[in-house]
């Protein structure tokens, strides 16, 4: 095995000019929905409980997300559907969680989605 030195290349490493557009704003959108799953506290056996839950930054993640998914659901070909799935049900758990629920049309990311019930 050798390290990887500066002038030696590895090949199992893509070069972001390579990876097409769809693969790039899909793993954004994984790497969103895990973030707002985490900071949901749903990674943890009790939510209510979890040291991880803030749901201000849950806010903030949900919302980025749906303007990422609104602004390149023209792209996002079969990966559309289950990106937008995991996004409603995120924010579905956001309303869930919050103690005081935002009115239909408020909550995080529906501006650009729409009401989530």
């Amino acid at each position: 095995m050798t390290d990887n030195i500066e002038g030696d290349h590895d090949d199992s490493v893509r070069e972001l000019s390579d990876v097409p557009a769809v693969e790039v704003i899909s793993r954004a959108a994984v790497m969103l929905m895990s973030s707002a799953a985490e900071k949901l506290g749903l990674s943890d056996a009790d939510p209510d409980s979890s040291p991880h839950r803030d749901l201000d930054e849950a806010r903030r993640v949900i919302t980025a997300l749906a303007g990422l998914v609104t602004s390149s659901v023209e792209y996002l070909g079969p990966h559309a559907g289950p990106i937008r799935e995991g996004l409603q049900a995120l924010q579905r758990a956001f309303r869930e969680a919050s103690p005081y629920p935002d009115e239909p049309g408020k909550g995080p990311g529906e501006k650009y989605t729409g009401a989530v019930h």
